[in-house]
């Protein structure tokens, strides 16, 4: 069995939940902050048996594509230089984490 974290950009995740639920895997959703733009993102805990992670797999990079977003930077503390233009960054896609489990309890 694994645990697989996936942290994901807050944009993809209601069609993504959607498609992990059709396709019955259980899912526990965690709000979490991203450190580069600040923004929002939710990490995903999702237990997979290993025979599934392939197709666990494929449902989050059909998902979750990158892609391009024009942003305003602001400085987030002492020290950061701060950009008085937008620039261009890459933004959605997935972190993904595959975790071994060592042992499973459901109460």
């Amino acid at each position: 069995m694994k645990l697989v974290m996936a942290v994901v950009q807050d944009n993809d995740v209601p069609k993504l939940l959607e498609n992990l639920m059709q396709k019955n895997f259980g899912v526990t959703k965690l709000a979490s902050t991203g450190g580069f733009l600040k923004s929002g993102n939710t990490t995903l805990m999702i237990g997979v048996q290993d025979d599934k992670l392939h197709e666990l797999m494929e449902i989050i990079e059909k998902v979750c594509k990158p892609r391009k977003q024009v942003v305003t930077p602001f400085p987030g503390g002492p020290g950061d230089a701060y950009v008085p233009y937008p620039i261009e960054v890459k933004v959605g896609g997935a972190t993904v984490f595959v975790l071994n489990v060592e042992r499973f309890v459901k109460i």
